[in-house]
């Protein structure tokens, strides 16, 4: 290699007694009279480096250029806790990058200690850190082997629409007011629902993609305005084949990253089950010794009923089920099928069972899905059930009817929380932790100032008008 060429450090071992040239960022440093000990760091690892009456200037955490020769370390010298831990770079010159002031932070923990406001706030900091690293980089490995399981069995990745229009899934929508259609909004997609279920009256059959979502519902440890899901749909399959194939997926997926699984086979619980035995449709079916060792423990919840009583106390309930009733899940699911005509005669309402299937995993919902209504009869038998009128119904999901009308194959899905799945992968306990720049416990984004006010002019434009808080 020429001198000028840059060497990635976790490539030093290779290259001892040659003159190389190192690029990153100073770790940590040590002066010792006319020695200056410096440990640099890039994506691939950390290094030692020597120079001898030079780099006494450096500050820790700015970017540098080294030139200098890698020795081998004598033996009694060698780190053995890291992988270049044999060598260390004699330095004979250097330049510096962009040098860095105090940091306002410290990064050489692993952070828990720090409170959220401040890591957000210069989460690009935070994020140098050694466990932060690894989470956002396990993240796309997962990822990675994800997409590599799906692509394999021959689904093929397919994106929707970012602005579409407000429909019920089970949240309130974020709105985005229309510049060319004063008076009238876009909604930012709860989940891809509606579009994957037009895929497959489509006749794509086998579709994914990573799923930007956005729900304007209350914040938690583990759930956010915003998040990513894995988003798949099958056509001509029954519950049994879709669950089959999700759990083939997550489990090649899990292992190509070092996961460890409590079983192979993935228990399968019936709503009823769950209730009666954990008290909740998320459970943890870890060993205390199982939760030291981080085991991921994922089972089936199957059997769930289809509709439930609205709380009145939820703006968003409240909203869909107009009768009183309203789906615990999603409208777009279908009965089991001894439980249709119940649905299409609109009897029996608290004792019809949808085909929804979640996965949970370590007392988290890890995914959900179900067999879809892909008949215009089912759906518009749901939406009657929770009070719609016939022309109210056309006005919310009307493209769907005329599509199912036009002959939409019998199919079933299921949303993975990627988000979710990356936290218990990484021992962690809160979302925030498994994504590169979350949003705050009140709802502002890290690093950027918002939501903020923007400019009269802006409003004028979209023709609105921001009324005084009540």
């Amino acid at each position: 290699m020429k001198k000028t060429d840059r060497l990635l450090i976790g490539e030093t071992p290779k290259h001892v007694d040659k003159e190389v040239v190192l690029k990153g960022w100073v770790a940590t440093k040590r002066d010792h009279g006319k020695l200056t000990f410096i440990d640099l760091r890039d994506r691939t690892g950390i290094i030692q480096c020597v120079g001898f009456g030079k780099m006494g200037e450096l500050t820790t955490e700015s970017v540098v250029e080294l030139h200098g020769l890698v020795k081998a370390r004598p033996e009694r010298m060698i780190n053995p806790n890291i992988p270049t831990g044999t060598v260390e770079l004699s330095v004979n010159d250097y330049t510096i990058l962009n040098k860095a002031e105090e940091l306002p932070i410290q990064i050489d923990t692993d952070g828990h200690e720090m409170s959220e406001e401040v890591r957000l706030k210069y989460r690009y900091l935070d994020l140098r850190r050694d466990r932060m690293q690894k989470v956002i980089r396990m993240r796309s490995q997962y990822s990675n082997a994800i997409r590599s399981a799906l692509l394999g069995q021959e689904f093929i990745e397919i994106e929707t629409p970012m602005l579409i229009k407000s429909t019920m899934e089970g949240a309130r929508d974020f709105l985005v007011p229309s510049r060319f259609q004063p008076g009238k909004f876009y909604a930012l997609p709860q989940s891809p629902q509606q579009y994957k279920q037009l895929l497959m009256t489509a006749g794509f059959e086998k579709y994914f993609q990573f799923a930007h979502c956005l729900r304007d519902e209350d914040l938690r440890a583990d759930r956010g305005f915003e998040h990513t899901q894995v988003d798949l749909e099958m056509s001509f399959v029954n519950r049994d084949d879709v669950m089959q194939t999700v759990e083939d997926v997550v489990k090649t997926a899990v292992k190509a990253v070092g996961g460890k699984l409590k079983a192979d086979t993935f228990p399968v619980i019936t709503y009823d089950e769950a209730m009666k035995k954990y008290g909740a449709d998320k459970f943890d079916l870890r060993t205390d010794k199982e939760k030291e060792e981080n085991v991921l423990a994922f089972a089936w919840v199957v059997n769930f009923p289809f509709f439930k009583k609205v709380d009145q106390k939820d703006a968003a309930e409240k909203r869909d089920g107009k009768s009183g009733w309203t789906f615990t899940h999603n409208p777009f699911s279908m009965p089991i099928p001894e439980h249709i005509d119940w649905l299409l005669e609109g009897k029996n309402i608290e004792q019809i069972t949808t085909t929804q299937y979640d996965l949970v995993c370590n007392g988290f919902e890890a995914g959900g899905g179900s067999i879809r209504a892909h008949r215009p009869d089912l759906l518009k038998a749901t939406y009657k059930i929770m009070g719609y009128s016939e022309e109210e119904t056309e006005q919310s999901v009307g493209h769907m009817l005329e599509a199912f009308s036009y002959g939409t194959p019998p199919h079933g899905g299921i949303a993975l929380g990627l988000d979710r799945l990356v936290m218990l992968l990484g021992g962690e306990t809160s979302l925030k932790e498994a994504i590169a720049f979350p949003m705050t416990s009140t709802g502002r984004t890290a690093v950027m100032d918002a939501p903020s006010a923007v400019s009269e002019e802006q409003l004028k434009e979209l023709g609105l008008q921001v009324a005084p808080k009540k």
